[in-house]
């Protein structure tokens, strides 16, 4: 197998050149500063036979009953579609809590420190 050894500079200008001589087979160490860092070298074939559709060999199946297909009752159906409330906590929230916090709630505006202007400069 062969195998060139070069540097990063040499690679970026001739990088053409290079993936060429990978494609024909040959592996390209590149190093910087004459240190090991990647290796060019060809991909393995692609693959081209189809591939099998369904669960992979030793895997366990299940299988799905036909009642899943029916359609559901109207007051699931209502439950999934955001109708009524039968969830206990979305029926508790019908307004702020007790002792809620007043936190997006403020008293002035923005107060500048020591006359200073953004960007450092005294105003």
């Amino acid at each position: 197998m062969v195998m060139v050894k070069v540097n990063v500079f040499e690679v970026k200008a001739k990088l053409s050149a290079y993936l060429d001589r990978a494609a024909a087979g040959e592996r390209i160490l590149i190093c910087r500063h004459n240190t090991p860092v990647a290796e060019l070298r060809p991909v393995g074939e692609a693959r081209t036979d189809e591939r099998p559709i369904g669960p992979l060999p030793g895997r366990p199946t299940f299988d799905v009953p036909a009642s899943f297909f029916d359609p559901l009752p109207g007051d699931e159906l209502d439950l999934w579609e955001g109708g009524g409330n039968a969830d206990p906590v979305t029926a508790s929230l019908t307004g702020p809590a007790k002792g809620a916090s007043k936190v997006a709630e403020t008293r002035g505006g923005y107060r500048r420190k020591h006359g200073r202007r953004p960007g450092g400069r005294r105003s």
